[in-house]
Protein backbone atom coordinates (compact mmCIF):
# COMPACT_ATOMS: atom_id res chain seq x y z
CA UNK A 1 0.00 0.00 0.00
CA UNK A 2 1.34 3.39 -1.23
CA UNK A 3 2.26 5.44 2.00
CA UNK A 4 2.14 9.86 2.04
CA UNK A 5 5.70 9.79 0.44
CA UNK A 6 4.95 7.81 -2.25
CA UNK A 7 2.04 9.92 -2.89
CA UNK A 8 4.15 12.80 -2.23
CA UNK A 9 6.90 11.57 -4.61
CA UNK A 10 3.65 11.35 -7.30
CA UNK A 11 3.23 14.96 -7.31
CA UNK A 12 6.28 16.20 -7.10
CA UNK A 13 6.52 14.17 -10.43
CA UNK A 14 3.54 16.05 -11.91
CA UNK A 15 1.35 13.77 -11.41
CA UNK A 16 -1.00 15.45 -10.17
CA UNK A 17 -4.82 14.94 -9.96
CA UNK A 18 -8.33 14.61 -8.39
CA UNK A 19 -7.45 11.00 -7.29
CA UNK A 20 -3.67 11.08 -6.09
CA UNK A 21 -5.18 14.12 -4.24
CA UNK A 22 -8.28 12.33 -2.82
CA UNK A 23 -5.47 9.31 -1.51
CA UNK A 24 -3.12 12.28 0.07
CA UNK A 25 -6.08 13.56 2.19
CA UNK A 26 -7.12 10.21 3.21
CA UNK A 27 -3.76 9.18 4.64
CA UNK A 28 -2.93 12.89 6.12
CA UNK A 29 -6.79 12.28 7.86
CA UNK A 30 -5.62 8.74 8.71
CA UNK A 31 -2.21 10.11 10.51
CA UNK A 32 -4.19 13.02 12.39
CA UNK A 33 -3.28 15.86 10.31
CA UNK A 34 -6.31 17.47 9.40
CA UNK A 35 -5.01 20.45 8.02
CA UNK A 36 -2.64 18.95 5.41
CA UNK A 37 -5.63 16.69 4.97
CA UNK A 38 -7.88 19.39 3.93
CA UNK A 39 -5.66 20.80 1.71
CA UNK A 40 -4.76 18.01 -0.95
CA UNK A 41 -8.64 17.40 -0.52
CA UNK A 42 -9.74 21.17 -1.54
CA UNK A 43 -7.27 19.99 -4.84
CA UNK A 44 -9.29 16.97 -5.51
CA UNK A 45 -12.07 19.10 -5.88
CA UNK A 46 -10.98 21.49 -7.58
CA UNK A 47 -9.54 18.92 -10.03
CA UNK A 48 -12.85 17.04 -10.06
CA UNK A 49 -16.03 19.24 -8.76
CA UNK A 50 -18.23 16.00 -8.96
CA UNK A 51 -16.04 13.91 -6.78
CA UNK A 52 -18.81 13.38 -4.33
CA UNK A 53 -16.22 10.88 -2.27
CA UNK A 54 -13.64 13.57 -2.26
CA UNK A 55 -16.20 16.24 -0.94
CA UNK A 56 -17.27 13.87 1.65
CA UNK A 57 -13.63 13.14 3.09
CA UNK A 58 -13.37 17.43 2.73
CA UNK A 59 -15.88 17.74 5.26
CA UNK A 60 -14.70 15.38 7.85
CA UNK A 61 -11.44 17.01 7.38
CA UNK A 62 -12.79 20.53 7.97
CA UNK A 63 -14.76 19.18 11.23
CA UNK A 64 -11.73 18.02 12.15
CA UNK A 65 -10.26 21.32 12.12
CA UNK A 66 -13.32 22.99 13.44
CA UNK A 67 -13.95 25.17 10.51
CA UNK A 68 -18.22 24.57 10.93
CA UNK A 69 -19.34 26.76 8.28
CA UNK A 70 -16.48 25.23 5.58
CA UNK A 71 -17.47 21.99 6.60
CA UNK A 72 -21.17 22.64 6.10
CA UNK A 73 -20.39 24.12 2.57
CA UNK A 74 -18.55 21.12 1.79
CA UNK A 75 -21.19 18.78 2.90
CA UNK A 76 -24.27 21.08 1.44
CA UNK A 77 -21.63 20.76 -2.20
CA UNK A 78 -20.82 17.02 -1.55
CA UNK A 79 -25.03 16.03 -1.47
CA UNK A 80 -25.56 18.23 -4.05
CA UNK A 81 -22.68 16.21 -6.43
CA UNK A 82 -23.94 12.95 -4.50
CA UNK A 83 -27.42 13.68 -6.06
CA UNK A 84 -26.70 14.54 -9.18
CA UNK A 85 -25.05 11.28 -9.69
CA UNK A 86 -27.80 9.20 -8.35
CA UNK A 87 -25.39 8.25 -5.41
CA UNK A 88 -27.89 8.32 -2.44
CA UNK A 89 -25.99 6.60 -0.11
CA UNK A 90 -22.83 9.51 0.09
CA UNK A 91 -25.91 11.92 0.15
CA UNK A 92 -27.73 10.49 3.00
CA UNK A 93 -24.37 10.35 5.16
CA UNK A 94 -23.56 13.61 3.80
CA UNK A 95 -26.75 14.42 5.12
CA UNK A 96 -26.50 13.16 8.56
CA UNK A 97 -23.28 14.80 9.31
CA UNK A 98 -24.46 18.44 7.91
CA UNK A 99 -27.46 18.09 10.20
CA UNK A 100 -24.92 17.63 12.94
CA UNK A 101 -23.22 20.83 12.11
CA UNK A 102 -25.92 22.70 12.04
CA UNK A 103 -27.45 21.42 15.78
CA UNK A 104 -23.78 22.07 17.30
CA UNK A 105 -24.56 25.71 15.63
CA UNK A 106 -28.01 26.22 17.31
CA UNK A 107 -26.48 25.00 20.54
Amino acid sequence: MPSIADFESMLKQGRDNALLRFSLGNEYLKQGDAAKAVEHLKCAVEHDPKYSAAWKLLGRALTDTEAWSEALAAYRQGIAVAEARGDKQAAKEMEVFAKRIEARANQ
